[in-house]
């Protein structure tokens, strides 16, 4: 999970979606127990500072757009051994936007939070979106994917805590 410059989600006209959205990915990060690296101007609201929380969060105060040039980030990755990068923050047609192609081009299997994506520009949504999807990046929702890895583990109790989630 990459997160990037969660602190433009506290501006008044996008927190409502946002906030929704980033409440059901805590709680779905901590029950798959899943690592996100937050970049760039970090400390998303509504992030409880738990130590269980804690320990899977890596912040890196770097430029965006140079993830990629980051050590500390594709190291990251590398260690993990991540194949598949889901992104979400601000701004979509900007910094989301690349960082998504650049790890497509790098061969991650990229998909996009929508609900927990802001634009600067909310009429831009649509375009950027649509040349997300010409290079195999597409969109879903935190419900979605929560409910798509639950599935995917055929855990049954997993399946009845993510469904009682999503209530």
């Amino acid at each position: 999970m990459v997160l990037i410059n969660w602190m433009r989600d506290q501006m008044p006209a996008h927190t409502g979606v946002t906030r929704t959205g980033l409440s059901l990915l805590q709680a779905g990060l901590r029950m798959f127990n899943v690592s996100s690296i937050l970049v760039g101007k970090c400390q998303p609201p509504g992030i409880e500072a738990d130590q269980a929380a804690m320990d899977l969060i890596t912040q890196l105060e770097v430029n965006v757009l140079s993830i990629w040039r980051d050590r500390r980030f594709t190291d990251g990755l590398a260690s993990a051994q991540a194949s598949v990068l889901f992104f979400g923050g601000g701004w979509l047609e900007e910094e989301i936007f690349i960082s998504a192609l650049q790890a497509a081009e790098r061969g991650y299997d990229v998909r996009l939070l929508s609900d927990v994506t802001t634009a600067r520009a909310d009429a831009d949504r649509s375009f950027v979106l649509d040349r997300l999807a010409l290079h195999g990046i597409l969109a879903t929702t935190v419900r979605q994917m929560l409910l798509e890895w639950a599935v995917c583990l055929g855990d049954p109790v997993l399946l009845e805590k993510v469904q009682e989630l999503l209530c």
